[in-house]
């Protein structure tokens, strides 16, 4: 049936005319806004400019901001969308502002707090950026027509970046965070009482360590804030019944992540800070899934000394499983001997190679021994290593080849002693040598019972 106009009431019309012109809106600002942001990544990722240049470029780029709030003012009735742009526009400013000011990093903070008074009013608060559901919640409003938009979502690559960065920089400057209205406090309370909150800030502060073009400073200051919410947390029960093993992919890429501050770290207190943080938020996982990511942490370790730093803290979960009664004995079972042999014998055959990898090789060694008096002395074989089998297998497969080896390298160094490589080399094969020996008389010991 057709109605007439008089059918109508006067604001069906008003409010047809007012979506009308918030869809236009919203049309030709999402158009211009990828321009603007291409442009800018483009420059931030450059070192032709100096920082004068970065700065009258992002100032520029708040003046946009500007406008697009002026709209979203102007405009009455439901203009949600245009919210949500804004509010990713202004989380990729953050982020490309810190980026492209890296070599300054306090001549951010301006640029910084000017960016932040719009958090407010775009409804982002820190508890909803650093878990991330706010921006999952703004990105699907914007693009969810965006049916070839790919260009568009590009453009907003960094916004997860830029949302943890937010909370970070107000953590570091308070007036970062007055000009977002935050409420630090009851933000890092919030994360200490609830585990899926802090597991998901960790999941946004992975953006951080992980990304290569930012500031190393910004990085420490995110680990300091991770050492802040897992600092008076309640790690998991060793008696949870819930099933974890679906979080065991982001489990790992959470403390790869940290990994990567650790090797990368600026000054000592850096790396140490993130040895800690890597130690706390590996404690916050449930201990039915804990060895399974320490395991694939060992595998795809790049280097020597980080094999050696998670083999020394499977080695602390064993040791603390035997004398905190509270604790899980999960890391006692025979899935632990694999990571020792991984290190003593290489999946590509024979022994590691030396001196390179000789911290690896050293707390290989050093767990196997502990395993070996642990199990020996309290009558116990949940490893299985008091077997004939294995005691044979790690004797002549791992332990003689790698005597052989350290043999060979010593009387190589013996004859090149003057040389500085040489003193290097022999101070580095000195401690696993010392172990190695022991690790040998331990299994002759065992063998001969």
């Amino acid at each position: 049936m057709l109605y007439g106009d008089e059918a109508l009431p006067k604001n069906h019309y008003e409010e047809e005319v007012l979506v009308l012109i918030q869809r236009r809106h919203f049309e030709q600002v999402n158009a211009a806004v990828p321009v603007v942001l291409n442009v800018l990544k483009t420059f931030s990722s450059t070192s032709d400019y100096d920082n004068t240049d970065h700065e009258e470029l992002f100032r520029a780029a708040i003046d946009v901001a500007s406008s697009i709030h002026a709209i979203c003012v102007k405009l009455e009735g439901d203009n949600h969308k245009l919210h949500a742009l804004l509010g990713l526009f202004v989380l990729q400013l953050l982020a490309l502002v810190s980026i492209g000011m890296r070599s300054e990093i306090s001549k951010c903070i301006p640029l910084v707090v000017q960016l932040s008074e719009f958090l407010h009013y775009c409804k982002l608060s820190y508890t909803g950026l650093i878990t991330g559901c706010e921006v999952a919640k703004i990105s699907k409003l914007v693009f969810a027509d965006d049916g070839d938009g790919d260009d568009d979502v590009s453009c907003f690559s960094h916004v997860k970046v830029g949302a943890s960065l937010a909370v970070i920089w107000g953590y570091k400057n308070s007036e970062v965070a007055m000009s977002a209205k935050a409420d630090l406090t009851a933000v890092k309370q919030k994360l200490q009482d609830h585990w899926n909150s802090r597991f998901e800030a960790i999941g946004m502060l992975k953006f951080i360590f992980s990304y290569a073009d930012l500031p190393l400073e910004l990085k420490s200051h995110a680990i300091e804030f991770l050492l802040c919410i897992m600092d008076g947390s309640s790690p998991h029960s060793c008696d949870d019944p819930l099933d974890y093993t679906t979080y065991v992919p982001a489990f790992y890429v959470n403390l790869q992540a940290i990994e990567m501050v650790i090797m990368n770290g600026p000054d000592t207190t850096s790396r140490r800070n993130a040895f800690t943080a890597l130690k706390k938020v590996l404690s916050d996982i449930p201990t039915s899934v804990r060895f399974d990511v320490l395991r694939a942490l060992i595998r795809s370790a790049g280097s020597s000394s980080m094999v050696a730093i998670l083999l020394d803290c499977v080695k602390e979960e064993m040791r603390v499983g035997k004398t905190d009664r509270n604790s899980s004995m999960s890391f006692w079972c025979p899935s632990v001997l694999e990571l020792v042999e991984m290190v003593l014998r290489p999946p590509k055959g024979g022994p590691p190679s030396l001196p390179e990898y000789s911290d690896a090789a050293l707390s290989a060694l050093n767990i196997y021994r502990f395993i070996l008096i642990t199990e020996s002395t309290g009558k116990s074989n949940y490893t299985g290593i008091l077997s004939k089998d294995i005691l044979q297998k790690a004797y002549n497969e791992w332990f003689l080849p790698l005597r052989a080896l350290v043999s060979l390298m010593e009387a190589e160094n013996q004859r090149n002693r003057d040389h500085e490589l040489a003193s290097d080399a022999i101070c580095a094969l000195n401690p696993v040598e010392l172990v190695l020996y022991r690790c040998i008389e331990l299994v002759e010991e065992e063998l001969k019972h």
